[in-house]
């Protein structure tokens, strides 16, 4: 009976919906029908339009997000490379100026009447009580405390004082303990070049009737000191330029201040003269010694050569 009665409601159901089917058909291209869905689209056209505007809206949102995201990691890649760029450059910047500091150091090396060794600056020692360095070749190379050691232009920078089988220490000429035998270029003046701890040199004992004037070179002098010892300086190695006086006229000396034609805090490569001999042609220490004179002791001023360290008085703060 139930089934009965749900069949019967169904099968009305289905007739009616047919019927108003056939019906809304038949009707379609009537004027009224055709008005009414006009009408109904017109109202409607709003709602579309917002709904259209709102979807496209939060696609545009959502597009957006993603292509910040996506910008954003693009920066980052590129800013990492950037940074790598930029290191690689300055590598490369770093290794292209030590090959042209070693170029022309090594081209003076061809220049020079001395058998010389290139090293490398390995250390350096520019504290307010000394200024030393250390290079990479020692005895093994042929080195000797007391050998001359030349930077930029073949320039004098200072002697070795300590010595290993591969590595040197090297007292500079900014240090105060570094005494050298200077002479003007033009005037040949003469007098004792010593360190200030500082970026300049002073040049004492000058004759109070030589002749110095500023913008002068000043080279090393290579005289006999005596004794059958000369300078342990070779003759005429560039040590710097005069550029200050100090006179005095009731004095018998005058001074100059001598800026070093080498840049001592900043050498990374150097040459090392190794076949020097301080000892004077045809001279022997023995024989030229008379009875109750001294020999000069090892000094950064007085070295011969060897491999005993100098004995170094202690550092000061003032020439």
């Amino acid at each position: 009976m139930f089934a009965t009665r749900v069949a019967r409601r169904r099968a009305v159901t289905f007739t009616v919906l047919v019927v108003v089917s056939l019906l809304l058909l038949a009707l379609s291209d009537t004027a009224p029908v055709q008005g009414l869905r006009q009408g109904l689209g017109y109202a409607a056209t709003p709602v579309e339009a917002a709904l259209s505007g709102f979807t496209h809206g939060i696609t545009s949102v959502f597009g957006a997000i993603a292509d910040l995201d996506r910008l954003r990691q693009e920066n980052d890649q590129l800013r990492a490379q950037n940074e790598a760029l930029t290191e690689a450059n300055a590598q490369l910047q770093t290794v292209r100026t030590q090959d042209d500091q070693l170029a022309a150091l090594l081209k003076v090396q061809s220049t020079l009447q001395h058998q010389t060794v290139a090293a490398t600056v390995v250390g350096r020692g520019i504290t307010a009580t000394e200024h030393v360095m250390t290079i990479d070749r020692g005895t093994q190379a042929g080195l000797a405390v007391g050998d001359s050691v030349l930077g930029q232009g073949g320039a004098l920078v200072g002697q070795i004082y300590d010595i290993g089988p591969d590595y040197s220490r090297v007292l500079l000429l900014s240090d105060t303990r570094l005494t050298v035998t200077g002479m003007t270029q033009s005037t040949r003046a003469t007098g004792e070049v010593v360190g200030q701890l500082g970026s300049t040199l002073a040049m004492e004992d000058i004759s109070a009737t030589a002749t110095v004037v500023p913008e002068d070179l000043v080279v090393t002098a290579g005289i006999d000191l005596g004794n059958g010892f000369r300078s342990p300086f070779p003759k005429g190695l560039l040590i710097g330029r005069i550029v200050d006086l100090h006179t005095d006229p009731n004095a018998v000396v005058q001074s100059a201040v001598v800026a070093p034609a080498a840049d001592l805090d900043a050498l990374e490569f150097v040459l090392v003269i190794t076949d020097y001999d301080a000892s004077l042609p045809g001279a022997s220490p023995a024989a030229s010694t008379s009875p109750g004179a001294s020999t000069p002791g090892p000094s950064p001023s007085g070295a011969a050569g060897g491999n005993t360290p100098i004995e170094l008085p202690s550092p000061s703060l003032g020439p």
